[in-house]
């Protein structure tokens, strides 16, 4: 019986976006109210898959950024200091159930400013948001358990006293998780009893100041958590400002290095959650099929615009051949296209700026020699940011794409014959963020992970988060932790 070789097309299914409000003018939020910029200046915000304006943004100056500091400082002094763990986490706990409560419109709206397709932030960040504010939630009032020696000792029992917050806190975050990461940083140090000022990355502030509306709802006392949208000069004036006692950055190794150099010579402290270039090692005795699908989660998830990304595929060479070729043909069934098409497996990338580097970055990857591939099944769509998932094979690790972050849909991979040669080429970067490891043996998978100068490993699965898990990097992946008991203590004076 001869068989022949259908192709199916999936019928778009298109998310409506009747649930979102878009404000044409967003004001900064201060001192809990919606108020114009000083300098009454606005910039655009841009729908990376239309290139339509959504709306436009504030853009706060050093004025805007001292008041939101004052701001915070008098509600740290007046209000948010004053009252018990216990009554923080009733704050954090409605706030979560707020989020929930509006999470449809949460994932339509990040999904409009942000590029990534609506299954990720429906599934994926806007669940990862309210989860971390309901972990914290209850931790408020269990600080003097969360630092090991806190309080009189002799037992659990004997720890009375909780440690103290630092005080106002700057906050900064990117915009490849808008929400997720003004989460990530805002529960652990509400719960903390810090209050902050929170700067969102330019291209995507929509999300952030929606939250700004569900703690008006929740009835967060004025002043405990501020709003400042803009651009560099506006982070850079929440950095350099006297009045904060610590800043929180999440973004790129380059700014990571001048906010240390703003801070060296103060007493602020400082936690940074930088760049990566990520190692996805395959043993040859993996499940295939298994390791295949957590290799596309691991570079091709939210186009690859994740710090993390498992951009460098490691695979044992009596494999490679093999595994290369289920790559692609897996490759050849992703969807590019509108991310709110719930079909759509790969979204646009997040701004003109963005596609422009991944682009130059791979002209750079074509003149190294490597084996260019990437679909050739499908056409991107003829407006927006879009690029196809593609990989470079048979690269060494002195190839420009082996060394530097694409933060895109851009994969390198290379071969190894022994497990030490993994682990070596894994290390050799100056990243160390995360890696994840595919073995069907326990034994195999320990050996290695002890190996690897990496943050975060995971084992036969990648991009798996948890709010009671800690994440975070070392050498230039920044220091610090955020996420579980040790996302606390950057917030507390331990």
């Amino acid at each position: 019986m001869q068989t022949t070789q259908q192709n199916f097309e999936y019928a778009a299914s298109i998310e409506s976006t009747d649930v979102v409000k878009i404000s044409a003018k967003n004001k900064l939020f201060i001192n809990g109210q919606f108020v114009a910029p000083s300098s009454n200046k606005y910039f655009a915000s841009i729908n990376p898959a239309t290139e339509e304006k959504l709306s436009e943004i504030a853009e706060a100056n050093h004025k805007d950024v001292d008041k939101a500091v004052k701001a915070a400082r008098k509600a740290y002094t007046q209000t948010w200091s004053k009252i018990s763990g216990k009554e923080r986490g009733r704050y954090l706990f409605k706030i979560a159930r707020l989020i929930q409560e509006r999470a449809r419109e949460f994932a339509v709206l990040e999904t409009l400013d942000n590029g990534k397709p609506i299954r990720e932030s429906r599934d994926v960040d806007i669940p990862l948001v309210a989860a971390h504010f309901f972990y914290y939630a209850g931790w408020a009032d269990k600080l003097h358990y969360a630092v090991p020696g806190c309080g009189q000792s002799s037992g659990l029992s004997g720890r009375q006293k909780a440690p103290s917050p630092l005080g106002v806190i700057g906050q900064i975050i990117p915009w490849n998780f808008p929400l997720l990461m003004a989460a990530w940083k805002i529960a652990p140090a509400l719960a903390c009893g810090n209050t902050l000022v929170l700067k969102p990355a330019e291209s995507t502030s929509l999300s952030c100041l929606l939250l700004a509306e569900i703690l008006q709802e929740a009835g967060l006392p004025d002043g405990v958590v501020n709003i400042v949208t803009g651009a560099g000069e506006t982070g850079a004036a929440l950095v350099a400002h006297e009045g904060v006692n610590k800043i929180s950055f999440t973004g790129s190794t380059e700014v990571g290095r001048l906010i240390l150099k703003s801070v060296a010579n103060t007493n602020k402290k400082l936690t940074l959650e930088l760049g990566g270039k990520s190692a996805h090692i395959i043993y040859e005795d993996a499940a295939q099929d298994q390791a295949i699908e957590g290799v596309i989660n691991g570079i091709f998830f939210n186009q690859g615009h994740v710090c993390c990304a498992g951009s460098r595929l490691l695979l044992e060479e009596s494999i490679a051949e093999v595994f290369v070729d289920k790559l692609k043909a897996r490759m050849e069934k992703l969807r590019v296209g509108n991310p709110l098409d719930k079909n759509t497996d790969i979204g646009a990338i997040n701004s003109l700026t963005e596609h422009q580097k991944i682009k130059k970055l791979i002209d750079t990857g074509k003149t190294e020699d490597g084996e260019f591939f990437e679909p050739s099944r499908f056409a991107l769509p003829t407006k927006g940011y879009f690029h196809k998932p593609c990989f470079f094979n048979k690269v060494s690790s002195a190839f420009t794409l082996s060394r530097v972050e694409v933060f895109g849909p851009v994969l390198t991979i290379s071969t190894f014959r022994t497990a030490q040669e993994a682990i070596n080429k894994a290390n050799d970067t100056p990243y160390g963020l995360a890696a994840g490891v595919w073995s069907e043996k326990g034994s195999k998978i320990h050996k290695t992970a002890q190996g690897l100068k990496a943050g975060v490993i995971w084992a036969n699965t990648y991009n798996k988060f948890d709010p009671s898990s800690p994440f975070g990097g070392y050498n230039e992946s920044g220091w610090g932790r955020e996420g579980g008991r040790h996302g606390l203590l950057p917030y507390l004076a331990v």
